[in-house]
């Protein structure tokens, strides 16, 4: 019999672990080909998600792994990534918003020969339409200024064989956005359509213009891709055209005699070449951030402790 790894990166979910679970192992319990272990990431919850978590090992597979502080989701999920052992890993949030029903429909993508099945979501339940509107659009400028194709309304719901995990794991990136590297990695990949529901008990812990999401952008963008870097030469040579246009209005003022003292065309002149050179520098800026957290050889977290199950 095969092992699924269910990994799970939280903080403070007390009002929705227990329900989680036992729909995971409703959704597993029939298998025949499989057996499972959950992997709970603690991302330094303050309320009572460990505990129930402690009451839950008693009948459930449940592997518990505490972070020293809080780290965020993505090192949480690389965390739960390394201390898996399935043969293959299915991630997803623990909000009950992705359905945990539609593992077995994994599965047999995976059994179909697929190394990595994406879950798509054809609708969204409970989020408004501004957010569903910026995502969208968050979306399609990934795929125009990365190298990847990020598949439309994919999360981080999906499956993944342990080949490719392995090979995701391999990477050197101290910021790795694990949803585009799903995708580059490259090996067969398919794709599951589902609903998502609205979010079960508490709040979001990712609004739209948090660090988190904004954070995912800019990592889908600059990780893949220096076109972002190329945006300053555009921005320059357009300047430089600007420029030319303008000395020649000026003088053409000059010499018929029309110009008069103000200061309206010098700071529209400076207004635009500066927003123009601090963004440019805002892109480098970026790059150059991504390059320092590289070198600095940190881990990318650290583990308080573990309690596996028996």
């Amino acid at each position: 019999m095969k092992l699924l790894s269910v990994v799970f990166s939280f903080r403070n979910e007390e009002g929705n672990i227990q329900e989680l679970v036992e729909r995971v192992h409703n959704s597993l319990k029939d298998s025949s080909n499989w057996k499972y272990e959950l992997i709970f990431v603690n991302d330094d919850s303050s309320d009572q998600s460990e505990n129930i978590l402690e009451r839950l090992q008693k009948d459930y597979p449940i592997k518990i792994i505490n972070m020293s502080r809080r780290f965020g989701v993505d090192p949480c999920v690389l965390a739960g990534f390394r201390h898996s052992g399935g043969e293959a890993i299915i991630y997803l949030h623990t909000d009950l918003q992705d359905p945990p029903e539609i593992i077995p429909d994994l599965l047999k993508k995976y059994e179909e020969g697929f190394d990595v099945v994406h879950t798509i979501r054809t609708k969204r339940k409970g989020e408004n339409k501004f957010r569903l509107f910026v995502t969208k659009i968050a979306y399609h400028l990934i795929n125009i200024l990365s190298d990847i194709n990020l598949p439309i309304e994919a999360g981080d719901y999906k499956l993944i064989s342990k080949k490719v995990l392995e090979k995701i794991l391999n990477q050197k990136e101290f910021r790795p956005y694990v949803r585009g590297l799903s995708v580059w990695v490259g090996f067969k990949q398919a794709y599951v359509n589902y609903e998502r529901q609205a979010r079960g008990s508490g709040k979001s812990k990712m609004p739209l213009l948090s660090a988190g999401p904004v954070t995912d952008f800019i990592n889908g963008i600059t990780s893949y891709s220096l076109k972002p870097l190329y945006i300053g030469i555009f921005f320059g040579f357009f300047s430089f055209l600007v420029s030319i246009l303008l000395i020649i209005y000026a003088l053409y003022l000059k010499f018929n005699n029309l110009a008069i003292p103000g200061a309206t065309s010098i700071i529209i002149a400076i207004s635009f070449f500066s927003g123009i050179l601090l963004f440019t520098l805002g892109i480098i800026g970026i790059y150059l951030a991504r390059i320092f957290e590289q070198t600095k050889g940190r881990d990318q977290y650290v583990i308080k402790d573990i309690k596996d199950y028996k």
